[in-house]
């Protein structure tokens, strides 16, 4: 495993590959980011375990959030919190969405997977 800032940039990049609409469309691409006990609860509230959250983004309408406001901190060795805000504009010909996300990551055989994400709609709605 690398250094402490290295991993962290790694972290970014696995988050903003996450948001891509082609690794969202891969259950393979997705499958190994996520770890076997991964856990998500969703901004609707929903808790999705590993299988389901593959299911979910699978049947999603495509989309490309952006990521702003990132932040990642090593929590102990090999443990990684990263928090971020995603926007994407595909609600409404007019409206932007914005919502909270954070994501726990783990090196776990020899790679990064993420174990739990949390989404929460953010308050800041943006009209074009």
């Amino acid at each position: 495993m690398a250094g402490v800032s290295s991993h962290l940039e790694i972290i970014r990049q696995l988050e903003e590959r996450l948001l891509q609409s082609d690794t969202r469309k891969s259950e393979g691409d997705v499958g190994a980011l996520l770890a076997d006990a991964f856990i998500e609860f969703g901004s609707s509230g929903r808790v999705y375990n590993k299988q389901e959250s593959i299911a979910a983004l699978l049947g999603e309408s495509p989309s490309q959030p952006s990521l702003a406001d990132f932040y990642a901190r090593e929590l102990a060795p090999g443990v990684v919190l990263a928090t971020y805000s995603a926007t994407k504009g595909d609600f409404t010909p007019h409206q932007t969405v914005c919502s909270l996300r954070s994501s726990i990551w783990q090196w776990i055989d020899g790679r990064w997977q993420t174990i739990f994400h949390q989404g929460t709609l953010s308050m800041q709605q943006v009209e074009e």
